[in-house]
């Protein structure tokens, strides 16, 4: 599997997988602003890409992003494309935002999507009290998501737990920064996460 500083690189821009490494000069976009690969400081820069190449390049922005295989990314856009008079670029981010994992790491508990996944993983989140250790689980309007107290006390949450009291969640997502939990209370706002270009994704699928 490549790494993740090479996806951000064969990206062309940060896609912050690494949590705060990605915000000093250590970043490897920072360091090697280039493609990787033998030749990839000597590259020129290529014209325009092609219709095609956009949306493959948007797709894998978004699948790398959320650390999905891609059968598991397909399933999400397949998804998000039958359901009748919605918007399905609307559909697929909010099916992703609601991942487990995601609000694990949306929530400010850990500093990347990759321990997110880990933390989950390894049994440490609890969703309205119950254990639950699949990342993909689905989280609805109203569910509580708390760690364990193992995890609360491990190096990783003590190293994070300054930074938490002072995170800012985005606005569906209430912390409890006492109790250390997260609360879903509304829908994700996909209309403003503006980093992506979702419809090119739709568009991706719908030709293949």
């Amino acid at each position: 599997m490549e790494s993740k500083c090479k996806i951000c690189r064969r990206a062309g821009e940060k896609l912050f997988l690494k949590g705060d490494r990605c915000f000093t000069p250590k970043c490897a976009v920072v360091r090697k602003p280039y493609p990787p690969g033998v030749h990839g400081s000597t590259l020129r820069r290529r014209r325009g890409a092609s219709e095609y190449g956009s949306q493959l390049k948007e797709k894998q922005k978004l699948r790398n992003i959320y650390h999905l295989r891609e059968n598991q990314f397909r399933t999400y856009v397949d998804k998000a494309m039958g359901m009748r008079g919605a918007d399905a670029s609307s559909k697929l981010l909010e099916a992703l935002s609601l991942r487990l994992d995601n609000v694990v790491f949306e929530a400010g508990f850990v500093p990347s999507r990759s321990i997110a996944r880990q933390v989950v993983g390894h049994g440490h989140a609890r969703v309205n009290g119950k254990k639950t250790s699949v990342p993909s689980y689905a989280l609805r309007v109203g569910d509580v998501i708390s760690l364990s107290d193992a995890f609360l006390q491990s190096s990783t949450m003590q190293t994070t737990d300054e930074a938490f009291k002072k995170f800012n969640a985005p606005s569906w997502i209430s912390l409890d920064r006492d109790a250390k939990t997260a609360t879903i209370v509304s829908l994700p706002d996909t209309v403003h996460q503006t980093s992506f270009n979702i419809k090119l994704i739709i568009e991706y699928y719908a030709r293949t």
